[in-house]
C-alpha cells in the first residue's frame, strides 16, 4: 500500500504543482535555516573529550598584588611560571600539565623550503595522555625529557606532510631557530573544536610543534598568548621563575570527578601558603573549572549563535504552520475525489495514511531542498569574518538529522490536514457532483 500511496502523491504533486513547489519550498527554507544555526552551534556547544572532560580541571590562582583588589573577584586564567612548578613538583594529581603557545622558525633540511614559523606548544610530558593526543608515529617524551632539558620534539601530521612528505620522521632532525630537536612523535591529524586547553590562541590555530617546557625555557625561546603582570619585576624577564606574571595554562586530570573537592582544597592550602610565605597577598581565591564550565566560562559559544538558533526553530514554526494551512486548502479542493474513494469502500484510516503519505513525500523534497540550502548557508558561514568559520562543517549525522527533521516536521504538519480529509462525508460530496 506504501508504494500505491507514493504513486497518489505523485499524481496529486503534478496535478497541483505550484501548490506543492510553495510547500516543499516554506518547508526546506526552515529546514535549511535550522540545519545552518544547528550545526555551528553543535562546533562550538559540543564536547571536546566527552569521556574525561568531568575529570579534567583548569586550576586558577590568585596571586596578584592588592592593588585594585575587589573579594571574590575573578582571578587570572592563568599561573605564574613559579606557582606552576610548585604544583607541578607536588603530584597532587593523577596528570598535571602546565604549557604556553609560541610561533617559531623552522629552518627545513630541503633547500626547496623556505625557513618560516610554524605554531608551537610548551609542556611538560603529561600533555599527550592528559588530553588524548593521538599518534602516527612514535610518541610523546618522557619525564626524564623534561627533567634533563632534552632535545625532543612531537610534530603534527601537517608539518610532517610538508617537511618529510608523510613518511615516518620519528628519529630526524627538526631545527628550530639554530637548534636540532629529534623527532620523538608525529601526531595524527588532530584538531580539537574549540581549543580548550589554551583559549589564548583562538579557536582555528592549532600546534605544529610541540617541545618540552624545561627545554624552550633553558633555550630563551618565546612565548606568545596573554600574560598579566603585577607589583615590580626587579629587572626579571617575564618568564623568568620568580617573575610577578602569569602566562601558564595549567591543567589537571583526576581519577574521578569525586575528587575535586578535596583538591580545591589542596590549591587554597597552597595559596594561605604562599600569602604567609609573603608571595601572595590577596586571600586565597581559587577556580578549579573541568572542560564545560571552562567553555562556558570563556564563552566558546557565543550568545548571538544561541540567539540565531532559536530564530532559525521560529523561522521553522511559522514556515510548518504554513505548510499546514497549503496542506488544508489542499485537502479542500480534493473533497470530491476523497468522498468517491470512501464511496467505494476506503475507510477513514485508508484516506488518513494516504494523506499523511503525501505530506511525508513532501517533507523528502522539502528535506533535499533544505539540505541543499543548510550546504549553501555554512559555506557562507566559512567565508565569514567569525573567528569560528573555518570549524563549520557538515558532518553525516547532521546530514541524517536534516532529513529526518525535514521528514518529522511535515509529518506533524500533516496530521492535522489528513484529519480533516479521514472525516470528509462521502454522502456530501457525492450529492454535490
Amino acid at each position: 500500500m506504501l508504494a500505491y500511496y507514493i504513486d497518489l502523491a505523485l499524481r496529486s504533486f503534478k496535478s497541483a504543482r505550484a501548490l506543492s513547489l510553495l510547500m516543499i519550498l516554506a518547508l526546506g527554507l526552515g529546514i535549511g535555516a535550522c540545519m545552518t544555526t544547528l550545526t555551528v552551534y553543535k562546533v562550538l556547544a559540543g564536547d571536546p573529550i566527552p569521556h574525561k572532560s568531568d575529570r579534567l580541571f583548569n586550576v586558577q590562582l590568585d596571586a596578584g598584588s592588592m592593588i585594585g583588589y575587589q573579594a571574590g573577584q575573578e582571578p587570572v586564567f592563568q599561573l605564574s611560571r613559579f606557582d606552576a612548578e610548585a604544583l607541578m613538583h607536588a603530584r597532587h594529581a593523577k596528570r598535571q600539565v602546565m604549557m604556553t603557545g609560541a610561533n617559531v622558525p623552522v629552518q627545513p633540511e630541503s633547500t626547496a623550503l623556505k625557513p618560516f614559523f610554524a605554531v608551537a606548544r610548551y609542556a611538560t610530558t603529561d600533555f599527550f595522555a592528559m588530553f588524548d593526543a593521538p599518534f602516527a608515529y612514535g610518541g610523546g617524551w618522557d619525564a626524564q625529557a623534561d627533567a634533563s632539558e632534552a632535545r625532543v620534539a612531537v610534530i603534527s601530521s601537517e608539518l610532517n606532510d610538508k617537511l618529510f612528505g608523510g613518511e615516518n620522521s620519528v628519529g630526524r632532525d627538526l631545527r628550530i631557530r639554530s637548534e636540532a630537536f629529534r623527532i620523538v612523535g608525529v601526531l595524527k591529524a588532530w584538531k580539537p573544536v574549540p581549543h580548550y586547553y589554551d583559549m589564548t590562541m583562538g579557536m582555528t590555530e592549532y600546534e605544529q610543534v610541540l617541545l618540552p617546557f624545561s627545554t624552550a625555557m633553558g633555550l630563551k625561546f618565546g612565548s606568545s598568548g596573554n600574560m598579566d603582570c603585577w607589583g615590580s619585576s626587579n629587572g626579571l624577564s617575564p618568564r623568568d621563575l620568580n617573575s610577578p606574571c602569569a602566562w601558564i595554562q595549567y591543567w589537571v586530570e583526576l581519577e574521578s570527578a569525586d575528587q575535586a573537592p578535596a583538591f580545591r582544597d589542596y590549591l587554597v592550602q597552597y595559596s594561605e601558603e604562599q600569602r604567609r610565605a609573603g608571595r601572595f597577598e590577596r586571600p586565597a581565591n581559587v577556580r578549579l573549572r573541568n572542560v564545560t564550565d571552562w567553555l562556558v566560562f570563556q564563552k566558546a559559544l557565543p550568545s548571538d549563535v544561541r540567539l540565531q538558533v532559536w530564530l532559525a526553530f521560529g523561522f521553522l514554526l511559522v514556515c510548518l504552520t504554513n505548510t499546514v494551512g497549503l496542506l488544508l486548502a489542499k485537502c479542500l479542493r480534493r473533497s470530491a475525489e476523497i468522498g468517491v474513494r470512501r464511496a467505494l469502500g476506503a475507510t477513514r484510516r485508508d484516506v488518513f495514511a494516504q494523506f499523511l503519505v503525501e505530506a511525508g513525500t513532501i517533507g523528502v523534497a522539502g528535506g533535499v531542498l533544505g539540505l541543499v540550502l543548510a550546504v549553501l548557508g555554512l559555506w557562507l558561514v566559512q567565508h565569514s569574518p567569525a573567528e569560528y568559520a573555518p570549524l563549520v562543517s557538515m558532518d553525516w549525522p547532521m546530514l541524517s538529522l536534516t532529513l529526518l527533521l525535514a521528514l518529522a516536521s511535515s509529518l506533524i504538519a500533516g496530521l492535522l490536514p489528513a484529519w480533516r480529509a479521514a472525516h470528509v462525508t462521502p454522502a456530501q460530496q457525492l450529492k454535490t457532483q
